[in-house]
């Protein structure tokens, strides 16, 4: 295997529509952006690795590490596509999953439709044994029960078993027990146990990311371990990491074992990226806008940190509410993601009104530009007919459209319906969809209790440069900064994620009872295991940095808070100190500590990461240099103004560090385009990046 610490670096990003290639090697980089394949993601892959070797004039053999992050476990749970699932659970509680929290998040809808189960009723199959919130043996595993269900797994030809007991937190023996009896009978079953995937309290929660880990481990299993047959023929033996929805990377083993992980990890390896951003422009607060092919998604970044949250949620039945998904309890990076990428299809619904996604036109057969045999009307579609986009350059080339198969789908699908001209049924596409993420940033921003309009958007993706400057305009933000390399950002940020593992484990205990002989036992266990999985990418000697959180909470609240525990051993003295934390940041988070309550702990969290340059660039000021004459002027249709004007066109590689133009303008490079919008003007910062700032008043 190629040294890890190889100059050459690759990450490759598989999404609904492209996929993107970014190799770093010594000072430079090479980017590159094929269409996905979806009946065989790895064709893709190899294709744009293939691609970018070759520009780079390196062989495979000199890559020491791949990183790679996909979207196909969540296109599978959103569009119900994994494997056939049966859950195993407790005797007495099939329902639970379905039962779920028994709250409305849409309170006055008396039609409310929610999430329907991953596994179907008539496979959640009881088997009898119980324990309790110890983990204490309240009724023997009934081996028997377990052999019984043999029969319906034959009959129901299941592929993938999610076994979630009660309090199997606190004590994993009988789940282990059931997953050891299957696998004997069922040698090539896909087993997942809730103590392994999830082990924390909460039987929803759990229960929930566990059927989500079976239903798509089958189809993610074989994916990945077939990229990394091929890649290895193809002479990359290299490190092999993939990223996850946390922001850190992981080992190969690990994501087939819980692909539930990779989760929304193209969109993580983006919101990375636009932290670093954020760090290199001393802007500390920015909103991460990343809008690709089939999905945009929204961060947040305070203090150059991204938002970080331990449940997250899938396949919402209602786009922008909180609690009409399925609940994955995972680490991952707080964002809000709706369908509305350039693949989106658009359409008139039955109010006469137009509609734009979630559904997308992906890859295959793309949209109607792309001549592949996709008839209904898409984003990209009203990009082209409004002059956005140049079809000659689109995705570096390696798509030929045909613009008048856009206008014929707009006009067929949106301008005959409503009677509108073809330049304002585009019009109305591009405004729809701007409006629909606009929303979904603002709702975002309400549910985190954050203002949108102080800070600065950084827009990547190969879309979200198109529409970056109308989406500011929506969302009264001054500046717009697009990074080189916009196109294919997450992959990008793929190459700046640290190595990292985290490991959570749900052990009650109330602080009255602290005993550092009890909690050292249990921390040292998670270290072990967080430390093993680090090291496979960083190597056996590498020396981890550990973050040790602890969940509190009072004794009889619902949820808790998290507080900081110190990287050492636990002394019996810490135990005050813990209480005196939590009072500190109970305090500061809602006024005030509850004088006579007792403090519990609930779950405990450790990660380990391994040491990683996060050095970044300063943006620093720089002297005005004249920009040359534009390559050429292009009639674009202005959704800001609503009307059409004449943009000057450039190319980005020719506009100097220092110079400026002034919108409406045209900044295009090989994997997205910029539209600088009339009311803004763009300039080229000390590293390379467009800038947009709104012009005054």
């Amino acid at each position: 295997m190629t040294d890890i610490s190889t100059s050459a670096r690759l990450a490759v990003d598989v999404g609904g529509t492209f996929t993107d290639v970014a190799l770093e090697f010594g000072e430079q980089r090479v980017t590159t952006k094929v269409l996905t394949t979806p009946s065989a993601p790895e064709q893709g892959v190899l294709s744009g690795v293939e691609k970018a070797l070759e520009e780079a004039g390196i062989a495979a053999s000199e890559v020491g590490l791949l990183i790679h992050g996909t979207t196909l476990a969540t296109n599978a749970l959103i569009e119900r596509k994994g494997a056939k699932t049966a859950l195993i659970t407790t005797e007495g509680f099939r329902d639970s999953v379905e039962m779920a929290l028994e709250n409305r998040f849409e309170q006055y809808d008396i039609n409310i439709d929610r999430p329907d189960p991953l596994v179907p009723r008539h496979l959640r199959w009881p088997v009898t044994e119980r324990m309790n919130h110890k983990g204490e043996v309240l009724l023997e595993l009934d081996e028997e029960s377990v052999r019984a269900l043999f029969a319906l797994i034959r009959k129901h030809e299941i592929e993938a078993i999610a076994v979630g007991l009660l309090h199997c937190y606190a004590n994993p023996a009988h789940e282990q027990r059931v997953g050891e009896i299957l696998a004997a009978e069922f040698p090539d079953l896909s087993i997942s146990l809730s103590s392994d995937v999830c082990p924390e309290i909460r039987e929803y929660d759990r229960q929930s990311t566990t059927c989500a880990n079976a239903y798509v481990r089958p189809k993610m299993s074989s994916y990945l371990l077939s990229l990394d047959k091929e890649m290895k023929s193809r002479g990359l033996n290299c490190a092999f990491l993939l990223m996850t929805s946390g922001g850190g990377l992981t080992t190969l083993d690990n994501a087939v074992a819980y692909p539930i992980r990779l989760v929304e990890s193209g969109p993580a390896g983006g919101a990375i990226l636009a932290a670093v951003i954020a760090k290199e422009c001393g802007i500390p607060n920015v909103l991460s806008y990343d809008m690709g092919g089939t999905t945009a998604k929204v961060c947040m970044i305070d203090d150059y940190q991204t938002l970080s949250s331990r449940t997250f949620e899938v396949a919402r039945v209602y786009r922008n509410l909180r609690g009409s998904g399925l609940p994955v309890r995972i680490p991952a990076i707080e964002m809000v993601e709706i369908g509305a990428g350039g693949g989106s299809i658009a359409g008139v619904d039955a109010m006469g009104r137009i509609a734009v996604g979630p559904e997308s036109a992906g890859a295959d057969p793309g949209p109607a530009s792309y001549d592949q045999g996709g008839t209904r009307p898409t984003v990209t579609d009203a990009d082209v007919v409004l002059g956005k986009i140049d079809p000659a350059l689109f995705a570096g080339g390696s798509v030929s459209m045909a613009p008048k198969k856009a206008e014929g789908a707009i006009m067929s699908e949106i301008g005959e319906k409503l009677s509108l001209e073809l330049d304002l049924a585009a019009y109305g596409i591009a405004e729809i969809v701007d409006e629909n993420m606009a929303n979904a940033a603002r709702v975002h921003a309400i549910e985190w209790g954050k203002e949108i309009s102080e800070r600065a958007m950084i827009a990547f993706g190969g879309a979200a440069p198109l529409h970056a400057a109308r989406l500011a305009e929506k969302l009264d933000i001054d500046t717009v900064i697009v990074p080189t390399g916009a196109g294919v950002g997450s992959a990008i940020g793929f190459l700046r994620a640290p190595i990292s593992y985290e490991v959570v484990r749900s052990r009650y205990l109330r602080l009255s009872e602290f005993d550092p002989n009890w909690v050292n036992p249990i921390l040292n266990e998670m270290s072990a295991e967080a430390s093993a999985v680090v090291r496979v990418g960083a190597g056996p000697d590498a020396v981890l940095d550990e973050v040790r959180v602890a969940y509190m909470r009072y004794v009889g609240q619902g949820h808790e808070i998290t507080i900081s525990l110190p990287n050492r051993p636990l002394e019996a003295g810490d135990g005050e100190t813990l209480r005196q934390t939590f009072e500190e940041e109970y305090a500061r988070l809602y006024g005030r500590a509850i004088p006579g309550q007792e403090p519990e702990i609930l779950s405990w969290t450790l990660t380990a990461t391994a040491p990683f340059s996060d050095f970044v660039g300063k943006a620093e000021a720089v002297a005005p240099a004249d920009a040359p004459a534009p390559n050429a002027t292009r009639r674009i249709f202005d959704t800001g103004s609503s009307k059409a004007v004449e943009a000057s066109v450039w190319r980005r590689d020719d506009l100097p560090i220092g110079s400026s133009i002034s919108g409406p303008a045209i900044i295009e490079e090989a994997q997205t385009t910029t539209i600088v919008s009339p009311s803004f003007e763009a300039s080229i910062n000390g590293l390379g990046y467009i800038v947009l700032n709104k012009k005054a008043g």
